[in-house]
């Protein structure tokens, strides 16, 4: 959809290729315009709609909302590009352009779907975007782990679900900081623990969890 490193040809498929026996796939459908307003500006969607991002960038965020609904059941895993963790409400940088786990969170508060969340943020990167626009809402926790050493960070992880009461977890899954890549922290391992604690945590809250593809 542009010529971005987080566009390159191959990228999505790479994955669809590992998982296309192990999972149940779902269609993705662009986000209405209502809810894409609910969390960004005019000029923004405007300027978004000016670079003819606009329907890649809404297909992603509604694959994000049907995650986070979805999540409300049972786990769901948006594979979707753009990301959105940069996106703020009146602009964006980083390859994203609408703020994605935003606009599925508020939707869900908005039809009283949810009373509280928690969000995740594993990417390499500051999510400044997810705080930018859900870090003055009360109903909202969000973590975006600083720790240097693998240990330090599985713990952070750990404190912080355990620390909350939430109807529902999103995580922006970004997977820069594995040792593969250029972060060169937490193995395949580390994640896959996260994932079980954010189960864990989710079972405990009686809530559910989803997540959503961000770098790496």
């Amino acid at each position: 959809y542009t010529s971005d490193p987080a566009a390159a040809t191959g990228r999505i498929e790479a994955v669809l290729k590992v998982i296309k026996d192990r999972v149940e796939f779902v269609q993705a459908v662009p986000a209405a315009e209502e809810d894409i307003a609910a969390v960004h500006t005019k000029y923004h969607i405007a300027e978004v709609t000016r670079e003819r991002l606009y329907d890649i960038a809404a297909l992603a965020a509604g694959g994000a909302i049907q995650a986070a609904e979805i999540g409300l059941k049972e786990p769901c895993f948006a594979l979707i590009r753009p990301p959105g963790h940069h996106a703020s409400a009146n602009s964006a940088w980083g390859f994203c352009f609408f703020s994605n786990m935003a606009i599925a969170m508020e939707k869900l508060k908005r039809e009283n779907r949810i009373k509280t969340a928690m969000v995740l943020d594993i990417d390499l990167h500051f999510g400044d975007g997810t705080v930018n626009t859900l870090g003055s809402k009360d109903y909202v926790s969000i973590l975006n782990p600083g720790s240097s050493s693998r240990e330090r960070y599985i713990d952070e992880v750990k404190k912080f679900l355990d620390s909350k009461q939430a109807d529902i977890i999103g995580i922006s899954a970004g997977f820069d900081h594995h040792k593969e890549d250029w972060g060169g922290l937490l193995a395949t391992s580390d994640y896959t623990e996260i994932g079980r604690m954010v189960k864990e945590a989710a079972a405990k809250n009686k809530g559910g969890y989803f997540a959503i593809l961000e770098g790496g």
